[in-house]
């Protein structure tokens, strides 16, 4: 392989292969090539209000009178097998979800770090379940599930983690 040449501020630097190229163009952007490996930021985001239910509507007019929130039509959420009650922009957000498992509550945290995020909660001796394409369903020691998602709420990270 044939050494490579770049200019900058006048020096030159010569790397012996595409390797090294490779790592000094991580390094130029800050880690974006390790990501899960760097500093990030994790929040509550929701509570999911899981419905085992052929009527999500019936599902979201309870809950929303249940916690005193209105059903959200308009929520680009409100959609498909969702719907969205009306949630200050300071609180979790609070979403009615029909599903095929049994009736529970679970919540999402919000990152800016999915793969960091994921890796922080195995340490402490979280499972993966599912790998999703926009985010992953993890369980707790304990049990219970809930699941890892990109940022859902305004303000992020306004209230939230960091973890370093």
């Amino acid at each position: 392989m044939q050494p490579l040449t770049m200019n900058r501020n006048g020096s030159t630097l010569q790397w012996l292969d595409s390797v090294v190229l490779a790592l000094y163009l991580c390094a130029l952007f800050k880690g974006v090539c390790m990501r899960g490996t760097e500093m990030h930021h994790s929040r509550l985001c929701a509570v999911l209000i899981d419905c085992r239910t052929s009527d999500v509507d019936a599902a979201a007019r309870f809950w929303g009178e249940a916690l005193g929130r209105p059903v959200d039509p308009k929520h680009p959420g409100s959609r498909g097998n969702y719907r969205m009650l009306e949630t200050p922009t300071d609180e979790p957000i609070v979403q009615i979800q029909r599903v095929d498992h049994e009736s529970r509550v679970h919540i999402d945290i919000e990152t800016d770090d999915i793969p960091a995020e994921v890796t922080r909660l195995e340490k402490l001796g979280a499972k993966v379940v599912d790998r999703l394409e926009r985010w992953v369903v993890m369980q707790a020691p304990t049990g219970q599930r809930f699941c890892i998602v990109r940022v859902q709420r305004p303000g992020f990270p306004k209230n939230a983690n960091r973890w370093d």
